[in-house]
């Protein structure tokens, strides 16, 4: 008897990390397989940014980890943010002096940490 519980807790722990594996997959490491929608900003003139910045970020492994990066950045208030996943960077430009602190934390507080800010 105890040995058939055992083996029923097996596959279904066997079945859950299948479904995992596969929705992982399809959708990258977020496991979103429908992706996030990009945040759009309004003036992305560079001429009205004239504040630039690097972010080395750690932890992006797909391009949904990238675009949540990106709409973290661009919903700052003045903030345009390109990000590169294979660099595992953002380019950042700023319409007044950029506040690090505030740039750090918005990245954070969706799972992903900095590793160094550059002013260029």
């Amino acid at each position: 008897m105890t040995d058939a519980i055992i083996i029923i807790l097996l596959v279904f722990i066997i079945i859950l990390a299948v479904k995992s594996t596969a929705k992982r997959a399809t959708g990258g490491c977020c496991g979103t397989g429908d992706g996030e929608k990009k945040i759009k900003i309004a003036d992305k003139d560079k001429s009205h940014y004239p504040y630039k910045l690097n972010m080395e970020i750690e932890g992006m492994r797909c391009g949904n980890c990238a675009t949540r990066v990106h709409n973290a950045l661009n919903s700052l208030d003045g903030v345009m943010a390109k990000v590169n996943l294979e660099k595992h960077q953002a380019e950042i430009w700023t319409k007044e002096e950029p506040n690090e602190e505030a740039l750090e934390n918005a990245v954070s507080l969706i799972g992903y940490r900095v590793t160094r800010i550059i002013r260029v």
